[in-house]
This record gives structure tokens, sequence and C-alpha cells, in this order.
């Protein structure tokens, strides 16, 4: 199965690129913590992030134990920041 993700403000930066196509194994029933870990392999500074990202399936919020089904979109976001 294939998930979008999309990476807002300063994680843009770290992927170079704002969004990207996973394929995952959909015998596996894979979630969002699934998809995390995969891309803390691609992007190891990506980890600094873990304890505040904030996550979105198909535009909402979810856990890390969210599973992901082919087609969603998961958009991976640094804590909101007012000013």
């Amino acid at each position: 199965m294939t998930i979008t993700i999309l990476f807002f403000s300063t994680l843009r930066q770290i992927t170079e690129s704002d969004q990207m196509t996973m394929e995952l194994d959909d015998k596996t029933s894979p979630t969002v913590a699934d998809v995390l870990e995969r891309l803390y392999i691609v992007y190891p500074k990506l980890r600094d992030w873990d304890d505040q990202v904030l996550l979105a399936l198909d535009q909402a919020y979810v856990d890390r134990q969210a599973s992901i089904g082919s087609g969603q979109e998961l958009a991976v976001m640094p804590p909101v920041q007012g000013g």
C-alpha cells in the first residue's frame, strides 16, 4: 500500500521536501509509530523532534497507535507556535 507523508515548517528543512510517498506492507496493519520509525532511519535528525511532533491522518489529529490504510495522508508537524 502507498501513503503520502507531508512535512511542515522545520521538518521540511530536515527532509528537504514538503511531501513524500512511502510503500507499506498492508499485511502487518502498519501504525503511525511504524511509519515514524521508518522515517527516522532515512532522516535521523527527525528523531530529535520525536517527543514534540504533532501527527494528523487525513487532516485529523491521531496518536502513534492509529492504523494507516492505503491512500491515506499522514502529516508530521512541529509544535504549533504563537506570536
